[in-house]
């Protein structure tokens, strides 16, 4: 009987060791993944939320000397309306390898205090046009939008533009 006991242990022991080291593992990836990556079918419900906030949604890329000009506008639009029911989301166009690394070190770098997601979709071709009908693909874009008004910008903003722009919008 102690015999076959210890028989048993022996097999349990090596099983709790791997899911163990399984769910360790898995624990480590999550958190890893501090930027959500979307394709473009699990985004799409942010680009039509019908609520009184006001969405600043920007399309970037940490390659795009503009975008990353304009990136202290939404940092001070992000501070100065933080009570306010605005809700600013970079959407990061970046592709390649080491991506979560890459744009954390950005937002290191650039002191990003907004929501930062990963659209990870290669068929731009496809999508691009749901976002908006009249939008080239070029960045940065933004799109701002509550359940009163949508707006799409091809451009790049200062902050006093951006400020003015989502006054535009905000719901009183």
């Amino acid at each position: 009987m102690y015999l076959k006991k210890n028989i048993k242990n022996m097999f349990l022991q090596p099983k709790r060791f791997i899911l163990s080291f399984i769910f360790i593992a898995f624990s480590v990836s999550l958190s890893a993944q501090k930027y959500p990556v979307y394709n473009f079918e699990t985004f799409t419900p942010m680009l039509g939320k019908q609520s009184d906030t006001t969405y600043v949604i920007n399309f970037w890329a940490t390659w795009c000397r503009p975008c990353v000009k304009e990136m202290p506008a939404f940092n001070n639009l992000q501070q100065e309306y933080k009570d306010n029911k605005i809700k600013i989301i970079l959407v990061s166009l970046d592709f390649g390898n080491d991506l979560q690394s890459k744009i954390e070190r950005f937002a290191q770098i650039h002191k990003i205090k907004s929501t930062i997601i990963i659209l990870d979709d290669p068929d731009s071709n496809s999508w691009i046009d749901k976002v908006d009908s009249n939008w080239s693909g070029a960045i940065p874009a933004t799109l701002i939008y509550n359940k009163n008004k949508r707006k799409f910008y091809e451009q790049s903003f200062t902050y006093e533009d951006l400020k003015s722009t989502v006054n535009q919008f905000i719901i009183k």
